[in-house]
């Protein structure tokens, strides 16, 4: 197998991608700035944390939800099953019954995000303050 050291010195084999330094967040064009674009989008996280436990129907997870209008569901659950956060899964009933569901990978980013939930329903009370707060000084 012919082999070939890369300037970053990762191993290159014929037919296979070589791995690549991890991007910086930091920098402009780093891709992780797309996804963490989507993962704190307000409805990715209802979407993801209402999906938690069991898998949901769309008209489900639309009651569930509230607020969210059906394009904006639809283009969510796209977005996420794109990312390998959700699969979808088509039942061939009569009418057709589509389901959605975390993947593994989705369950890790809902567990990552439960910290921040918890944060925020512990803590808005005093963010509102603040926010009246400096909503008052604005007005001064």
């Amino acid at each position: 197998m012919n082999r070939a050291m890369s300037q970053e010195g990762t191993l290159l084999s014929s037919g296979h991608l070589a791995e690549t330094p991890r991007p910086s967040v930091y920098s402009a064009a780093c891709p992780t700035r797309q996804l963490l674009d989507r993962i704190a989008d307000k409805w990715t996280t209802l979407v993801l944390t209402t999906l938690r436990d069991d898998p949901m129907r769309f008209n489900a997870l639309r009651r569930q939800i509230e607020g969210v209008s059906q394009k904006m569901l639809s283009q969510t659950l796209r977005q996420l099953e794109r990312d390998g956060l959700v699969t979808r899964t088509v039942t061939p009933t009569v009418p057709v019954s589509v389901s959605y569901a975390l993947t593994p990978l989705g369950l890790t980013l809902v567990e990552a995000m439960q910290a921040m939930i918890d944060w925020a329903e512990d803590n808005m009370t005093e963010v509102a303050k603040a926010q009246v707060a400096y909503d008052g000084r604005r007005l001064d």
